[in-house]
């Protein structure tokens, strides 16, 4: 584990160097190059956007032929960012450990939460910090990762499996309503192991809602929603009470004749758990509106709740959600995704069948990025050059079988099965989050101040949904550490410059 390396020289005199292919190029797969390439193996990092950023390089393209992206899978648009986003996490813990998150001189959005736009600048800092660049293969879309015929006995690691690569060189088309162009023949390259960082946020979750079949007016998902202007003088239901639902409910306000929200629970429930739902309500009275979950669509464009009410809409919005999708990978079935878990995966990184040769960087949710997707790939990194090991393949079977159903006893829906900071949004527990990186990596734990940020966002997040990002009220120890924290990162970033 992260101990195995405590026997001493002898042991990195042996490590190996592996060949090593990263899909994707968003914050997981930066974390994954960098720690990868950190611990000395060949990286190549394949890219199918035109610039590394993942979800953070913002695209104002939509899936427009399939604007619900019930299509199978791929999505033709990988950008799921809205212009409007500004981040919910303080910028002091979305950093990397060796390369903080700080304002920036040359402009930007210096705010503890800034705009989406700041985050794609930081990554790209990033990249250029450390040489990432220089491993990354813009525009090729992969389009198959597959098992390697075996080795010969006697090869070089011998018995160990490899991966085929299959990938295409592609032009982005230019409206997002075609598919993108290949503009050469596809290549395949044999690697050592690959690392799965393609995110999660790309392939719409639909609910099953009577009628959506049917209806006649307009519907999309999140995933297809860029500005509010499209809905001008609209009725628009949205359905999901999520960040992203409430978040574009907000927006809309500003320009749609009517919003209606629409949550799981009941509207006593959704409003009497904390004072944030009532008061967002109450500061758009006339223009907003909570209801419980929707009965039926109707042809006519009215929409019915399960409490008898209903409006007569213009659009529907569903803000519900995203599916992991892996449509390139090929496994024979050992790896599969069922109501949105993925697995076999022991601790959330590793088929154990597959182990170490595949891995995934990125699949947790509601954990604390990128340092988190750090703690993974520097593990998955120390695992392939031989300083740490894995437990035999029987052991990280029954772990993650032991795993799952202590979850499913203890209530949480197989859907949740990697929301790591918990699933209650009132009761969020960061406990397994720091256990994982305590136990497989040598990062540095969260310091008190950054963990009193945590917990001093969770509050006034409950309070008040549209003023939480810029109210002043830290408190002295978090002042002492925010003070540090920016003149030890300033003046690095300095020296660098």
């Amino acid at each position: 584990m992260a101990g195995d390396d405590a026997r001493g020289g002898s042991l990195r005199l042996n490590l190996r160097s592996r060949k090593v292919c990263v899909i994707g190029a968003g914050m997981a797969g930066l974390a994954a190059a960098h720690e990868l390439r950190r611990e000395g193996h060949a990286v190549t990092v394949m890219e199918q956007r035109g610039d590394v950023g993942g979800q953070w390089l913002y695209d104002p393209r939509t899936d427009a032929g399939d604007p619900l992206g019930a299509a199978p899978p791929p999505v033709k648009v990988h950008s799921s960012m809205y212009a409007s986003v500004r981040l919910i996490s303080p910028r002091e813990l979305m950093g990397f450990s060796d390369f903080q998150f700080v304002p920036t001189r040359h402009g930007g959005d210096p705010r503890r939460f800034p705009v989406h736009g700041e985050v794609y600048r930081y990554l790209k800092d990033f990249c250029d910090a450390f040489g990432l660049m220089d491993v990354a293969r813009l525009n090729t879309r992969v389009v198959r990762v597959a098992m390697a015929p075996p080795r010969a006995p006697g090869e070089e690691d011998g018995g160990e499996p490899r991966w085929v690569v299959r990938s295409v060189k592609i032009r982005e088309s230019e409206d997002g309503t075609t598919d993108d162009e290949e503009i050469a023949e596809p290549q395949e390259e044999v690697f050592d192991a690959v690392v799965v960082a393609n995110g999660h946020y790309s392939q719409p979750r639909l609910p099953s809602i009577n009628g959506m079949e049917q209806w006649q007016r307009r519907q999309l998902h999140s995933h297809s929603y860029r500005v509010p202007d499209p809905f001008r003088g609209e009725v628009v239901v949205l359905v999901g009470c999520g960040d992203s639902g409430l978040d574009i409910a907000l927006d809309l306000c500003g320009v749609a004749r009517e919003v209606h929200l629409t949550a799981n629970s009941s509207v006593e429930s959704a409003t009497s758990t904390t004072p944030a739902m009532p008061k967002m309500l109450a500061n758009h009275a006339g223009h907003l509106q909570l209801h419980p979950r929707i009965d039926r669509l109707c042809h006519d464009g009215h929409v019915a709740f399960v409490d008898g009410s209903g409006v007569v809409a213009n659009t529907v919005l569903y803000c519900t959600g995203y599916d992991y999708s892996f449509p390139f990978l090929d496994t024979g079935g050992l790896v599969t995704v069922d109501d949105n878990r993925v697995g076999p995966l022991f601790e959330h990184v590793f088929p154990p069948a597959m182990a170490p040769s595949l891995s995934f960087v990125g699949v947790p949710k509601k954990v604390i990025v990128p340092w988190f997707f750090q703690a993974q790939a520097r593990w998955i990194a120390r695992v392939l050059s031989g300083r740490n090991t894995l437990p035999p393949v029987e052991e990280m079977v029954r772990a993650v079988d032991e795993y799952h159903r202590g979850r499913e006893n203890a209530g949480v829906p197989k859907k949740y099965s990697h929301d790591l900071g918990g699933v209650d949004p009132r009761n969020v527990d960061p406990k397994e989050m720091y256990e994982f990186v305590a136990k497989y990596t040598d990062l540095a734990p969260m310091e008190d101040w950054k963990n009193e940020i945590v917990y001093s966002v969770i509050r006034n997040v409950k309070q008040d949904r549209e003023t939480f990002r810029d109210r002043d009220d830290d408190s002295e120890n978090v002042r002492r550490g925010v003070e540090r924290w920016l003149t030890l990162n300033m003046s690095a970033a300095a020296n660098e410059e």
